[in-house]
């Protein structure tokens, strides 16, 4: 929304638009901010936001490590890797002793890694539902590849089980892609709930980096109150930049593309490439 002369120029969150700066280069690189996209309810733009803020990092300069954390496996898929055979996060679970650069795989995008995953990760929960401090699983793994990358960006699974968990114990903050839909917003409380409990018992130091609205059209008057409500809701926690719904995201994931490279001219492109910036402003990446 353009404002008049001499006034401010609000964006769909009726907040003051900021372009952001382009963040500053890294002298160095690590030890890596842990960050996880969560949301148990799925279709909401979790993996899509993960692929895409992973390759906007990486296109500043950041060395970024993905980790797919859903047996789905959508993540390794849309940075176009085959994990048939290939080791994956389930055998870094089940070995923590095993070094996670033997599993860590790069990408087509220079500066982005990814620790992949396929179905087998289905059964992780029942293997490690007698390990001793199980929630601690993947910190452990992810602790001794922290000092090679500036962000770790994990991809939850839609739902808040033991996974869930242990990204969160892992994480130092939480990003929630949140869609523009009625039905997304009324399940938010309860995971607030679950980050507030893995706080209060795993890990004090957590943090809410913020919620993302997602798949947002604003030409529709429900679309429009949805974001109305969370801005409500969260206030500013909820980040400056909107992601909205574009036929571009399914098309670049066929692709085994972020859409930063596939459509780099793109309004999606760009909304994750300001996310990226909004991100390093407020402090959540380096």
């Amino acid at each position: 929304m353009t404002a008049g002369d001499g006034e401010v120029t609000l964006g769909p969150t009726g907040r003051p638009y900021h372009g952001f700066a382009t963040p500053p280069k890294l002298s160095g690189h690590g030890p890596a901010r842990i960050i996880a996209l969560c949301n148990q309810k799925g279709g909401v733009g979790k993996t899509t936001t993960t692929i895409n803020l992973a390759a906007a990092l990486a296109g500043y300069g950041r060395k970024v490590l993905a980790v797919d954390f859903d047996p789905q496996g959508a993540l390794s898929a849309g940075l176009g890797i085959q994990t048939h055979e290939s080791p994956t996060i389930y055998d870094l679970l089940l070995d923590t002793k095993r070094d996670p650069r033997e599993v860590i795989v790069p990408t087509r995008v220079e500066g982005l890694d990814i620790v992949p995953a396929n179905i087998d990760l289905s059964a992780a929960e029942v293997h490690l539902i007698n390990e001793v401090a199980r929630e601690t699983i993947l910190a452990r793994v992810l602790r001794k590849v922290s000092a090679d990358y500036d962000v770790i960006l994990i991809d939850c699974q839609p739902s808040l089980g033991l996974l869930t968990v242990n990204a969160l114990t892992a994480s130092h903050g939480v990003l929630i892609p949140l869609e523009c839909e009625f039905f997304a917003l009324r399940g938010v409380a309860l995971l607030i709930e679950t980050i507030d409990k893995v706080r209060d018992r795993l890990n004090p130091s957590i943090t809410l980096d913020g919620v993302l609205a997602t798949m947002y059209d604003p030409r529709t008057l429900h679309s429009r109150e949805v974001l109305e409500r969370v801005v409500e809701a969260f206030g500013d926690d909820v980040l400056e930049t909107v992601i909205g719904r574009t036929v571009k995201f399914p098309d670049a994931s066929v692709s085994g593309m972020p859409i930063t490279e596939f459509a780099p001219e793109h309004a999606a492109a760009q909304a994750y490439l300001r996310l990226a910036r909004e991100l390093v402003a407020r402090g959540a990446v380096a």
